[in-house]
């Protein structure tokens, strides 16, 4: 089990039952009242900053969604003309259409405000204790980070963030060069206060999950001064950018993984590589839905569960794979580059035991191989030596009995079908999910060493230093030496860095983020035709405008919704 805070996560698992009022008819104030009885006042008053924020903001059809789903990295039809058809919302968001009514866009705000306001709540109370208690002087500085993290979200999202230093207060918003400039001030106000990743672990915000986030704030912050129009990226936002990461690489806090997909296993809480991630634990309410999100509802991830299968979600866009292509000409792209696919499962038929039943990690291509339901009814077939079958797995919803072959086409209409579409399983299937949704070890990762180096080499590049650049990616690829490592970049532009964080950085909540910033997010691919740079803003909830009806002009709803 993972060397985790446990006093904090145990405490969150007692607040899982606040009383809150509703955010439909609040803009942000909610009224948190945990039971906290007889545990430190100091870790009660935290721990709500950071309780369910796996489910209540990171989560499949969350946070991912938001910034996946509306973007040429992933695509989510409706399987077989009905299956995640949800109402729209996965299609609406991905063709750039979302109205304020889409459920992605409450979800995303409720989870947000709700922890904004958790953190302000926590402040309060700390700030009292902080002025003779040490360890509540750190946690002081981790409830207002983690408050600069939550709007940092809404900024990116929807162009707003509250700013509320009392409970009773009503929050100020602010938008533009002045929500920039506020959360850089709550950042680097606190950044010297907050503990080490060594002492406290990554689950926790600390001095290089601040400076890092520092970084990408002022990496991005001409795009949030400026959303619809040209971004004027300004000598003095990168060279803080560059400023920040050299302090994290100083720092000798964290190191690149030789294995890129152990960065993303169950036990990933020890992996040095992680700055700042959501803590998760199976017996405390952590989730696989990363994991079975884009797997077939035929496969299933462990021997040990016959329920726990996957949903037939999201599949890679033909686009995004081309990408790889490009890069890779007549290479398969899988013996190329060890960020693309590891192979860990038999693919042809035969037997496993369960203690190396492992299934494949990355972009999951072709005929699928898995674990077999027996037609006697018992779970899993099983064959010499207590082993378990693996061969192709059989289809049975579109199809019906066809072998699951994963296929490059995906759309929203012809190549709908169940198995259409390169799915992804970056995260590891949690061996103690009984369900495939939840019970999961893994870790979501927020910030982690590689995207230092590669917000280096953008601000370097950006400045004119395509050599930096050049060198900084480079020394991301040399890390995964572990099975093979990806041949070095010989040149560097701004395509070929916004390819190689495509590569990097998939499936991890950062592509929206990245597209608008290269500008990319106006481009025509897969289904998507969409070209209003308004869009880079997604609409305020109308639950929340709704909200704030009796203040007028309080809460202002987006251009073009």
């Amino acid at each position: 089990m993972k060397n985790k805070i446990t006093t904090v996560l145990l405490l969150s698992s007692l607040l899982l039952t606040w009383n809150c009022t509703d955010l439909e008819e609040v803009v942000l104030d909610e009224s948190l009242n945990p039971s906290t009885e007889g545990i430190d006042e100091a870790v009660a008053a935290l721990a709500p900053v950071y309780a369910k924020v796996n489910d209540d903001i990171w989560r499949h059809t969350k946070y991912f969604a938001m910034q996946e789903i509306s973007t040429d990295e992933a695509i989510l039809p409706y399987r077989g003309g009905t299956d995640w058809g949800d109402g729209g919302k996965f299609s609406d968001l991905y063709l750039h259409v979302p109205t304020p009514g889409n459920a992605i866009m409450k979800d995303v705000w409720n989870g947000v405000t709700k922890h904004i306001t958790a953190a302000v709540s926590a402040v309060a109370v700390l700030t009292p204790l902080a002025e003779s208690d040490p360890q509540a002087a750190v946690f002081l500085a981790e409830a207002k980070a983690m408050k600069a993290l939550f709007n940092h979200i809404l900024l990116d999202a929807f162009g707003l963030v509250f700013v509320k230093d009392k409970i009773e207060e009503q929050s100020v918003i602010l938008r533009k060069g002045e929500a920039v400039d506020y959360l850089i001030s709550e950042l680097t106000a606190v950044m010297d206060d907050l503990a080490t990743v060594s002492a406290v672990g990554p689950g926790r915000m600390t001095k290089t999950g601040a400076k890092a986030l520092l970084a990408r704030i002022h990496l991005n912050a001409a795009v949030y001064r400026d959303p619809f129009g040209t971004p004027n990226f300004t000598t003095a936002d990168m060279d803080a950018v560059i400023d920040y990461t050299n302090h994290v690489i100083s720092s000798g806090e964290h190191e690149l993984s030789a294995e890129y997909f152990e960065i993303f296993d169950d036990e990933n809480h020890s992996n040095p590589e992680l700055i700042f991630a959501i803590d998760q634990r199976a017996d405390l309410g952590g989730h696989n839905r990363m994991a079975y999100f884009s797997m077939s509802g035929d496969f299933y991830g462990n021997p040990a569960y016959p329920r726990a299968n996957g949903t037939d979600g999201p599949a890679i866009t033909p686009d995004f794979y081309q990408t790889w292509v490009d890069a890779y000409g007549d290479v398969d792209p899988a013996d190329a580059d060890p960020r693309f696919h590891k192979d860990n499962l038999i693919n042809e038929a035969g037997c496993v035991s369960a203690a190396e039943f492992e299934p494949d990690r990355g972009i999951i291509r072709g005929v699928l191989y898995g674990l077999q339901h027996d037609q006697r009814g018992d779970p899993f077939e099983r064959c010499e030596g207590d082993k378990y079958v693996i061969d192709q797995v059989i289809n049975r919803r579109s199809d019906v009995g066809a072998p699951v072959d994963h296929t490059l086409e995906v759309d929203f209409g012809e190549f709908s079908a169940h198995s259409n579409g390169y799915r992804v399983l970056k995260y590891e299937w949690s061996k103690n999910s009984d369900s495939g949704r939840n019970g999961g070890d893994a870790d979501l990762i927020v910030l982690r060493y590689a995207d230092i180096f590669l917000m280096r080499a953008e601000a370097k590049l950006r400045k004119g230093d395509a050599a930096g650049a050049l060198a900084d990616a480079n020394i991301v690829r040399a890390s995964r030496t572990a099975r093979h490592t990806a041949p070095p970049l010989t040149s560097m532009d701004l395509d070929i860095l916004y390819r190689e964080r495509g590569f990097e950085f998939y499936w991890e909540f950062q592509r929206r983020t990245d597209m608008i910033r290269f500008g990319r997010y106006e481009d025509t691919y897969t289904e998507k035709t969409n070209a209003d740079p308004k869009k880079r803003l997604l609409p305020i909830p109308q639950s929340a405008v709704d909200g704030a009806s009796l203040l007028d002009g309080y809460l202002i709803q987006n251009d073009s919704y």
